[in-house]
């Protein structure tokens, strides 16, 4: 078997003007020739730079692009975008690019796992199906994720880049290890994790049927493998913050339910309190009265059935008959009513911001 110290691989890069290109490689990208032939006539030379080893070859096939990514703002006079004498085009951008959360494209959003919306298999062999196909312009994605055969899962040390990011059990069982937390945790149905901004963490095994359910926000985040990290780590810091957020792990079964709206109670998760009102999430029973319509104020509004049945009413909305597996989106401002709740229902509900006000409506009947 061949020993990979001993591999090295490089990019051909093809270039018109193999001469010109010598300085702007060395002198306006900041690389380091290594090789130049035949020296009568060049044409071949080899950079090295960047953690990238290029080999320009004297041709007239179709240019490439160099993507180079930096923190150093005057890199190559800030340009963003250049162009080689040979043709090469070399484009600058920052190595740690901001978090962009678009704006929310607000829609009353109804998916029910009677439409047969389509499994896709995802990252680790998991099974996806899509709770938003909307996704809101880009703000929120919201998928049902099961793994139909128990086991280990082919998980590596990895994070995301993200506003915010909650896992949800619904059926089964996971074990999942996060940075400074300790040991593996069990997350059982019921039961919850946020996963603060760029927490390093990897799946280790689930039960047969494990169902979760799994927020992100923005929708488009950026999943990265970190080869370097070792989970468990050493330290046990439970009260580390991640980009102001603080890693949540809720136990159901251990949580107080208490009056929330008008014919139901609630439990709520402590996520909103752990990520500063960036985004709350609670879960709503059958309680006492009948329900009312209201409307509230959050931008974002996420309502995903766990058991039992109810109808949703939307003002100027025919009803919707929602049972377990269903899930919605209510925009800010619309009258809405939970009608005919089963004794036995519950609600995932998530909002952004964390904390939003919810306000009774007369609604004509």
């Amino acid at each position: 078997m061949t020993d990979t110290h001993d591999m090295r691989a490089e990019v051909r890069l093809p270039t018109t003007d193999l001469r010109a290109d010598l300085g702007f490689f060395t002198k306006t990208l900041g690389m380091r020739m290594d090789m130049i032939y035949p020296a009568d006539d060049p044409a071949v030379a080899v950079f090295t730079g960047h953690g990238l080893r290029v080999r320009l070859e004297a041709s007239d096939d179709a240019p490439a692009l160099i993507r180079i990514m930096t923190d150093d703002t005057g890199f190559a006079d800030g340009a963003q975008m250049l162009t080689s004498p040979g043709g090469t085009s070399v484009e600058i951008a920052p190595l740690n690019p901001p978090l962009e959360l678009p704006e929310t494209d607000h829609a009353f959003v109804v998916r029910r796992l009677a439409d047969q919306a389509p499994w896709v298999i995802g990252r680790a062999g998991m099974q996806y199906r899509d709770l938003i196909p909307t996704r809101l312009g880009g703000s929120i994605i919201a998928s049902h994720i099961r793994i139909p055969d128990g086991g280990p899962v082919p998980d590596m040390v990895h994070f995301h880049r993200v506003g915010f990011q909650l896992i949800y059990c619904y059926r089964g069982w996971v074990d999942v290890v996060y940075e400074d937390q300790g040991g593996p945790i069990r997350l059982h149905a019921g039961d919850c994790f946020i996963q603060p901004p760029e927490i390093r963490h990897r799946v280790l095994e689930a039960s047969d049927g494990i169902e979760v359910i799994e927020i992100g926000v923005p929708a488009e985040h950026i999943t990265e493998i970190d080869h370097d990290m070792t989970l468990p780590t050493p330290h046990h810091r439970p009260d580390r913050e991640w980009d102001g957020q603080r890693f949540v792990h809720n136990v159901g079964a251990d949580a107080a339910w208490t009056p929330n709206r008008a014919g139901f109670e609630a439990r709520d998760t402590t996520i909103a309190a752990n990520t500063k009102a960036v985004a709350g999430v609670q879960v709503l029973r059958r309680g006492h009265g009948a329900s009312e319509w209201s409307a509230h104020d959050a931008d974002i509004h996420f309502t995903f059935v766990l058991e039992g049945q109810m109808t949703l009413m939307g003002e100027g909305k025919a009803p919707y008959v929602l049972s377990a597996g269903d899930a919605f989106v209510i925009p800010p401002g619309m009258a809405t009513c939970y009608a005919d709740p089963s004794d036995d229902v519950e609600l995932l509900e998530v909002s952004l911001p964390g904390l939003f006000q919810l306000t009774p409506v007369l609604v004509k009947s």
